[in-house]
């Protein structure tokens, strides 16, 4: 079940009709919202709740522990068994296979026997483990304490809006939201439906439209002329931004229908003018979880220059083996943390000039070391992206595809943020107060959606994440 179905639909209609009937129960609606979040989860495979549930318990159980003792000793053993469930239960369904056939002639070399599993990689897994992992964490830091209230808890972890893809939520954002009363009311359900209908769109008319032809060019990588080729990293470049940035509003506008708030998760990422700038805007729930639980525990900035570039880097190699278990995954995050080592050192040794001709370089530089990062990213393989850079750095003769809906989507992506540049965009599309045009434009957003609906199952990119 995936927002942009039909399906999806008529389970929202039952959630807020049953939200409605127990208008006086403030229980009875978290209690009916876990049951939802759950039955939404099992509709994919309902075996893999039982992960989700455990994940629940240890955590729920192993904050309590750590609150009790003020023995650093105890404290420190509580933490590591919630670490060891959360991250064995990660290693093991998503890692697996990853280690043994990367590391197969290593293993059988000093004579043991090795072989992949048939495993399945269970939906969401990667978001709700570093989601229950942060309030465990916080715990055991002295930033929060634990909850008592174990409904509440599990409600924090199965929330169906941000369960199977983010955004991250942690529990001292999320956990206090729940002890007030969260009516329905006018004002909640336009601004959420208005977020729900921008992402559909970005969805179902963008990402899902661009996705036809970049899918196609890195399915035949090297078959394509030059500017083809560049034409289909531009395209992936926009698909996955339309694609997640969509979701996120979508879950984010379904939150706030229900009166709960999942903070921003994307804030124009492609205005970037350096990598650091670039993280601050893209994914900023993943990114502050890896600032606040990897890079500042590993001992951010605080040491070494050379260390500090260290951090950076590991930091960021993580990040890449999060997104998939596949070494182009790896090799994307050692740029991105290389990159950053680079940015940190200019900012603190390079001149520091600023004009609008050395930001517009910045953005430029930026924009080209990402759009070079997502053909990696998006490959299959190193052979892949090696055939799609080759084509894109030394031309050679091959089929030429000018896309004009591809076309079409970079000129109107360049336009929007650039007015968002100017302070415009936001101001038009999300007005502090309704204007006139406000319905004729969601309403043209949905019927747009509904004509061009692709055929078939088309997930969002994240979820395989």
């Amino acid at each position: 079940m995936i927002f942009s179905s039909p399906e999806f639909i008529l389970f929202f209609v039952f959630v807020l009709l049953g939200l409605t009937a127990l208008r006086n129960h403030h229980t009875g609606r978290k209690t009916l919202l876990l049951i939802a979040s759950y039955y939404f989860y099992a509709y994919w495979d309902w075996r893999f709740l039982s992960l989700i549930w455990l994940s629940t318990l240890v955590d729920f159980f192993v904050g309590k522990k750590i609150a009790s003792t003020s023995k650093q000793q105890h404290r420190t053993r509580w933490l590591w068994l919630s670490l060891a469930v959360n991250l064995g239960l990660l290693g093991y369904f998503k890692y697996y296979n990853f280690f043994i056939d990367s590391f197969k002639p290593m293993i059988e070399s000093i004579g043991l026997h090795s072989s992949s599993l048939d495993i399945i990689l269970p939906v969401g897994i990667s978001f709700y483990t570093f989601q229950t992992l942060s309030y465990t964490l916080d715990i055991y830091r002295g930033k929060i304490k634990q909850h008592d209230n174990l409904l509440d808890f599990a409600l924090f972890v199965g929330f169906f809006p941000q369960l199977v893809a983010g955004p991250i939520v942690r529990a001292s954002d999320f956990l206090p939201q729940l002890k007030s009363y969260k009516a329905l009311t006018k004002e909640n359900f336009y601004c959420g439906f208005q977020l729900f209908t921008y992402g559909l769109f970005k969805k179902v008319f963008i990402a899902d439209r661009l996705a036809m032809f970049s899918d196609n060019v890195f399915i035949h990588a090297g078959a394509y002329d030059s500017i083809t080729t560049w034409l289909a990293a531009l395209a992936y470049t926009m698909q996955i931004y339309f694609d997640f940035s969509g979701y996120s509003d979508m879950a984010i506008g379904i939150a706030r229908i229900l009166g709960y708030d999942l903070g921003e998760n994307f804030n124009f990422p492609y205005l970037a003018r350096s990598p650091r700038e670039f993280w601050k805007r893209w994914h900023i729930s993943l990114s502050s979880w890896v600032r606040d639980y990897l890079y500042i525990p590993l001992g951010g900035s605080w040491k070494s220059p050379l260390r500090t570039y260290a951090n950076l880097l590991l930091s960021m190699i993580l990040c890449g083996l999060w997104h998939g278990a596949a070494w182009t995954f790896v090799a994307w995050g050692a740029m991105h943390g290389l990159a950053l080592a680079k940015n940190r050192l200019w900012m603190h040794h390079g001149p520091q000039v600023d004009s609008r001709y050395i930001q517009l370089a910045g953005w430029i530089f930026t924009m080209l070391f990402v759009i070079i990062g997502w053909v990696l990213f998006r490959s299959d393989g190193f052979g892949t992206a090696q055939l799609m850079l080759r084509q894109m750095f030394i031309p050679e003769a091959g089929i030429s595809w000018i896309n004009p809906f591809v076309l079409f989507i970079l000129l109107g992506t360049l336009a929007v943020h650039l007015l968002e540049s100017k302070g415009l965009w936001r101001r038009w599309i999300y007005p502090q107060k309704r204007q006139w045009y406000s319905p004729t434009l969601l309403f043209t957003l949905l019927w747009v959606s509904a004509m061009f609906f692709p055929d078939g199952y088309k997930p969002f990119i994240y979820f395989q994440f």
